[in-house]
């Protein structure tokens, strides 16, 4: 079964790899990285692209952590920020309106884990694109897992080169089309016609 790194509202490319798949391994014993999309996520606001980022506890105690020992920090609103961004970025978009509510228990929830919030927004994802791909997760770190292997799909900085196709974006006019943004993007502006972008 293709294995995948949960992320947070993963990239579009991320999901038209997990679209394909009629079931997945979600990798949860790899050890935490920086910089990738397990706590992070691109959408399209009025000046570009816009990083949401959910901070992250490192004790300094702790040289490696696995992933699914990673600890949200709640000292900050992190939760009514990124809300409070998506609604700036998308309210006049056609299906923000449509999903908003579904959307919010991610938003009102207090999580003490990030992969309890991004295996949720995985479940909001798959539920609003009817996908039904249902997932399990792994038990040990599986160093080769040969062509099924899409873990280098979290990272931010070695992402694969992927060309989802285009779609008419909130600010495109001004910026021009910004590929491989979060899955919200897309779902805000083309609903469940999304699968058809996959």
């Amino acid at each position: 079964m293709p294995l995948f790194i949960p992320t947070y509202f993963s990239p579009i490319s991320q999901y038209s790899e997990i679209y394909k798949q009629s079931k997945i391994v979600f990798e949860v014993e790899d050890n935490y990285q920086k910089q990738s999309y397990r706590n992070r996520c691109y959408i399209f606001n009025t000046n570009g692209k816009q990083l949401l980022n959910i901070p992250v506890k490192h004790p300094k105690k702790e040289l490696r952590k696995k992933t699914k020992d990673a600890l949200v920090e709640n000292a900050t609103p992190w939760q009514d920020q990124h809300l409070k961004s998506l609604k700036t970025a998308y309210r006049n978009s056609p299906f923000f309106e449509f999903y908003i509510d579904d959307l919010m228990p991610i938003f009102e929830k207090k999580y003490t884990y990030l992969q309890e919030v991004n295996i949720d927004t995985f479940l909001f994802i798959n539920d609003a694109l009817q996908l039904e791909v249902p997932f399990t997760k792994t038990n040990s770190f599986i160093e080769n897992f040969g062509d099924n292997d899409y873990r280098n799909f979290a990272s931010a900085k070695n992402h694969p080169e992927v060309s989802p196709k285009k779609y008419i974006q909130m600010f495109d006019d001004k910026h021009g089309f910004i590929p491989n943004l979060s899955i919200l993007d897309l779902l805000f502006m083309e609903g469940p016609n999304a699968i058809s972008f996959l």
